[in-house]
């Protein structure tokens, strides 16, 4: 945790953190953990910090659009004790789950650089390091895809990302992928309420 938050491997990130933090001082502004259990069997990786989401409150996907839908399907599903989350100190609580970013800070315009993200990337290396030996991991988004191969050194041609497909990764990991719940995948009907619940169906059978 602490040398997460010390790290300067991406200076365009770390200015852009230190000019988040003069606009907003009560924000975290800070590279943003995980959160959950780190020998969860269902890892959740997702792009990067919102600006006024993960960046403000230092939890991933904590306080913004993208977060509420997301949270209310791991209710729904036994993954967390509460379908809302808006504050670090709000009480959700995952259940053998944990949320997490393949880019810990925030990227100007949510757009990380190629360098940024693989800099990021032993970080979500050691992510998936701890996870119970027969985890499943879903990718929001094709960065986030790409990110877990490249954590687990596998080829980037020979699992595409597609929404709701599944890859085995060894004899009892698994990824899953979905598109990103953000609020622009939902406003343009690239993804819906449907779509995504059916990935947390497939989730619960692979885990069973």
């Amino acid at each position: 945790m602490n040398e997460l938050h010390r790290c300067q491997l991406c200076p365009r990130l770390a200015a852009y953190r230190f000019e988040q933090k003069s606009r907003f001082p009560d924000y975290h502004c800070l590279p943003v953990a995980g959160f959950g259990a780190a020998d969860a069997r269902l890892l959740i990786v997702g792009l990067a910090p919102g600006l006024h989401g993960a960046n403000a409150t230092g939890r991933p996907f904590t306080g913004d659009a993208s977060g509420q839908m997301l949270f209310e399907m791991l209710h729904k599903y036994g993954f967390a004790n509460q379908p809302w989350s808006r504050s670090g100190d709000d009480g959700m609580r995952l259940v053998d789950c944990r949320i997490t970013n393949a880019v810990k800070c925030l990227p100007p315009q949510n757009r990380p650089s190629g360098d940024e993200i693989r800099q990021c990337n032993p970080y979500l290396r050691d992510e998936i390091s701890q996870l119970h030996p027969a985890a499943v991991i879903l990718a929001l988004g094709a960065i986030a895809h790409r990110s877990v191969l490249r954590a687990l050194a596998l080829p980037q041609n020979g699992m595409r990302f597609q929404h709701l497909a599944e890859h085995p990764l060894s004899a009892k990991l698994s990824l899953i992928d979905s598109y990103h719940c953000s609020r622009y995948n939902f406003n343009t009907g690239r993804l819906n309420r449907s779509m995504f619940e059916q990935v947390f169906k497939n989730i619960v059978g692979l885990l069973r």
